[in-house]
C-alpha cells in the first residue's frame, strides 16, 4: 500500500496555516489512496533536531564498524530521517516561510538528509528516486511570478536545488501566500484556509 511521509515544520499547533493545510490534503490523500499509511514528523516537536557537528560529521564519512559511541549517537538521528525518506512513496512538507527562506527547523532536516553515499553518490546523483514530493508554504506575502516580491523569495530556489539534487525532481512548490491579511485582520483564518484549499488539494493530488 502506499505511503506518505508528511513532514510539519510550524509550531503554531491549531493556529498554524501550513498545518492546517496539510490536514486537508492528509485527508484527501487517504480517501484517494484506501489503506494507505501517514507518517508524520512534526519538526516542532521534541525539541529541535541537532545541529550538524564534528562526531555527525566523522560518523557520516567514517564506516559504521569504525564508529565511536558519540559519532553513533550524533549520525544515527540522520540514518532515521533518511531510512524514513526512503521508506516513503509520497512526501508532503508543511511548512510556513521565515524571512523570505527557509525556517531553521527545516534547514536543520536538510541538513541531516542530505548524505553523501545515503541521498546523493560521490557523483553528485541524487539517489532518493522514484518518489512524488510536495512542499506547502504558508507565507506572509505573496511570491508570484513577475511579481516585484519575487525576487524576495529565497525559499524556492534553494529548495528546488535541494529537491533535485538528492533525486526527488517529481517534486511541486505550492505558496499559499497572503497570510499577512490574517494578521492585520483583512480575512480570518478560516477564511484564508477555505480560499487556499482548493488550489492546494488540486497541487497535492494530481
Amino acid at each position: 500500500m502506499p505511503t506518505l511521509l508528511r513532514i510539519d515544520v510550524s509550531p503554531r499547533g491549531a493556529y498554524s496555516v501550513s498545518k492546517t493545510l496539510a490536514d486537508a490534503a492528509t485527508t484527501a490523500w487517504l480517501e484517494k489512496n484506501p489503506g494507505g499509511t501517514v507518517t508524520t514528523r512534526d519538526l516542532s516537536q521534541g525539541g529541535p533536531l541537532p545541529f550538524v557537528d564534528l562526531p555527525w560529521i566523522m560518523g557520516a564519512y567514517t564506516p559504521a564498524e569504525q564508529h565511536s559511541p558519540e559519532m553513533a549517537t550524533a549520525i544515527k538521528v540522520s540514518n532515521d530521517l533518511v531510512d524514513e525518506l526512503f521508506t516513503a512513496d509520497e512526501i508532503l512538507i508543511a511548512t510556513p516561510m521565515y524571512n523570505f527562506s527557509l525556517p531553521a527547523a527545516l534547514k536543520g532536516y536538510v541538513d541531516h538528509i542530505v548524505r553523501a553515499g545515503r541521498t546523493f553518490s560521490m557523483n553528485y546523483e541524487g539517489l532518493v528516486t522514484g518518489k512524488k514530493a510536495f512542499v506547502l508554504v504558508a507565507a506572509a506575502g505573496t511570491y508570484e511570478p513577475g511579481s516585484h516580491a519575487e525576487g524576495m523569495n529565497h525559499f524556492t530556489p534553494y529548495m528546488t536545488f535541494i529537491l533535485n539534487f538528492i533525486g526527488l525532481k517529481d517534486h511541486t512548490i505550492h505558496i499559499a501566500g497572503g497570510g499577512s491579511a490574517i494578521m492585520q485582520g483583512q480575512i480570518t483564518q478560516e477564511a484564508f484556509i477555505e480560499q487556499h484549499k482548493p488550489a492546494v488539494l488540486e497541487a497535492f493530488l494530481k
